[in-house]
């Protein structure tokens, strides 16, 4: 079989770095704004009113909106602020940030430790939700931008949904065109949304300015516990919608660095969030008799009427980035879970020749368009789906912090009397959070954890499976000495070179004692070639290929990658040296070795993971196309294998 296999580091850490992009600070921090914060930049159009009229409904006076808004203070402070960019971003891998990153990074300082086998599964399980999240967030964004078109025009009421699903299959279906064009204009538009939504909000804020003080203070949170307790507990639940897209940040780190990003958020988001909630706030208290419609829809409400349909519009646009980001981020993702043993090989697109990560993967744009679609018809309203929305994100955030304890205690060494006291507010935050929104698991809750629990187990399936068949091949792989010097000498040598793929650097692969059995000759030049990927972003081109000689025209090549690159073999071979003439690809032949899998009794995985897995490794894109191989100079050879 041909495959990827996460490798132990080889070489020294220095030799790989991270992948970011370069350009002055503020064109830096203007491309931040567009594809990092779009997620919790559109927040403000439904979880404050969430909080009012959700699935848990609060009277809109003066302690609960005070209390609802230091909430939301508090907690952009607490999770965005100090959690993600003051802490978590420190932990970069080379530079890469994300949950697969910071897996990859914990693998590899802490490989043979005994509890290292269930944080990586915590880790896949956040990768697991984030494709429930990736699910959910354009379908709620969208609807509850449309959705403001009833506030500025009541005549739209019937065409929010068709509104709503044209804009979703439309933005699915240019995913294949590439979004280097449109991404240009995500920061500019981003930047007038957010100064809107922050002029907006001062415009009602003068009407109660006092306001501001509630939310700064957490003693007004402190009484709203202590007034309602059970009240204020299940608002946490639609309260953590303002803080959904934190992770972004720390997954879109090695695209714009760190800096950029923590000035982008406590210069210009972070207050303009702020300026809006707060606006939302006044906007209620100022007009009590008029709260009960405020509540409905605070967000539009706050444009004067003149003007509502044009914000109405911003806000759709900045639906549709915010959605792209999703997207976009559920591509990488996957990319990386390939790289790194999780996922079979699919088929990826690159849709720039000169920017790296901006890829296509047809099978997961199709399948998240699906559930989408489903979603949106399903639930029917923003307010619906709020019930399913959170569960994901809160889930991912606690297992972040899980990471993150590793990170402080086994990684950078702090001193308990440091890491203690802030892993306890993190995990008491988090732990709020996350029990808030089980509450929501029977109003759509179940739905992400249903989709998280799906994916978790085809992930960890295709991870035990690849281990167990590698394995198998290994017991039946024949010393690699004593085939060369008793093949070299008995089989006819014919001229070219034979490049045999081969998942382990061990051993014979399988595909070359079957062209040796069946056409009984041997290239003059023989390489066996294993792609392995590293469990850092990036490996250096100088350092990517490991040569052994073998002997009687034989030789070992080990081509290692970093999680972040796509493995190109063709290429690799052209910058080898040291085996003989140059190679010329109309001279060269690939081998590769198709296996047919039996699921067995043996000890490994229960039978119904056995035939998962050899679905799953049928319905895998081709080596030929993954590794970029020439189509004319491939050939096959199938056996099989009992796992």
């Amino acid at each position: 079989m041909t495959t990827t296999d996460t490798a132990s580091p080889a070489t020294d850490e220095a030799e790989s770095h991270g992948h970011q992009n370069q350009g002055g600070i503020a064109k830096l921090v203007v491309g931040s704004i567009g594809i990092v914060f779009g997620d919790i930049g559109t927040s403000p159009i439904y979880a404050f009113r969430e909080t009012f009229v959700g699935h848990h409904p609060l009277t809109p006076d003066r302690l609960h909106i005070y209390g609802v808004l230091s909430l939301i203070f508090w907690s952009l402070m607490i999770v965005v602020t100090f959690k993600y960019v003051s802490v978590i971003m420190r932990a970069d891998n080379k530079g890469e940030g994300g949950s697969l990153a910071l897996l990859a990074l914990i693998n590899r300082k802490t490989e043979g430790k005994r509890w290292t086998a269930p944080i990586i599964l915590l880790g896949v399980f956040a990768t697991a939700l984030f494709y429930g999240d990736s699910m959910i967030t354009p379908a709620m964004s969208v609807l509850s931008a449309s959705e403001g078109l009833v506030v500025a025009n009541a005549a739209f009421k019937p065409w929010v949904l068709p509104i709503s699903i044209t804009i979703l299959i439309g933005l699915f279906m240019i995913q294949a065109r590439g979004t280097a064009k449109v991404g240009a204009l995500f920061g500019p538009i981003m930047l007038v949304y957010f100064a809107t939504i922050a002029t907006l909000g001062v415009m009602h804020l003068v009407k109660a300015p006092e306001i501001i003080w509630a939310a700064i203070n957490p003693l007004f949170a402190v009484r709203f516990f202590l007034s309602d307790g059970i009240k204020a507990f299940l608002a946490l639940g639609s309260v953590v919608l303002a803080v959904t897209g934190a992770e972004a940040l720390y997954a879109d780190m090695g695209h714009f660095g760190r800096n950029p990003i923590r000035v982008s958020w406590l210069f210009f988001v972070l207050p303009a969030l702020m300026l809006n909630y707060l606006g939302q706030g006044a906007l209620i208290l100022s007009s009590p008799a008029q709260s009960a419609t405020a509540v409905a829809n605070p967000f539009f409400l706050l444009a004067p009427e003149a003007i509502r349909l044009p914000v109405v519009i911003l806000a759709i646009l900045a639906t549709i980035i915010a959605s792209q980001a999703v997207i976009s981020g559920a591509f990488s993702l996957t990319q990386q879970a390939i790289q790194l043993g999780f996922v079979p090989r699919l088929r990826i697109q690159h849709t720039s020749a000169t920017a790296l990560g901006q890829i296509y993967i047809p099978v997961v744009n199709w399948a998240l368009l699906t559930m989408v679609l489903l979603l949106v018809l399903f639930f029917g309203s923003s307010s619906r789906l709020a019930g399913a929305y959170g569960i994901a994100v809160t889930g991912a955030m606690f297992i972040d912090s899980v990471l993150l304890a590793v990170v402080l205690t086994t990684l950078w060494s702090w001193r308990k009397i440091f890491a203690v006291p802030l892993l306890a507010i993190f995990f008491t935050v988090d732990t709020a959070y996350l029990t808030s929104n089980l509450t929501k698991v029977p109003d759509g809750g179940w739905f992400p954890l249903l989709v998280g629990f799906i994916i978790f187990t085809l992930l960890t399936t295709w991870a035990k499976g690849r281990q167990l068949m590698i394995a198998r091949m290994r017991e039946a792989a024949m010393p690699i000495k004593i085939f060369v010097s008793s093949a070299a000498n008995s089989a006819a040598r014919v001229p070219g070179t034979a490049v045999f793929m081969t998942s382990t650097p061990d051993g014979v692969p399988h595909a070359l004692l079957h062209n040796l059995k069946h056409n009984k000759v041997l290239h003059e030049r023989v390489i066996l070639l294993t792609v392995k990927i590293r469990d850092m972003p990036f490996v250096e081109e100088d350092t990517q290929c490991r040569l052994e000689d073998l002997g009687e025209g034989f030789h070992r090549l080990v081509v290692q990658y970093g999680f972040m690159q796509e493995p190109d073999v063709p290429a690799a071979l052209k910058r080898l040296t040291g085996c003989g003439p140059a190679f010329k690809m109309m001279d060269t032949s690939f081998f590769l070795a198709r296996q047919t899998l039996l699921p067995s009794s043996r000890p490994g995985m229960a039978i119904w993971r056995e035939k998962l897995f050899a679905w799953m490794l049928r319905n895998a894109e081709s080596a030929m196309e993954f590794f970029r191989l020439p189509t004319n100079r491939v050939v096959e050879l199938g056996s099989q294998v009992e796992i």
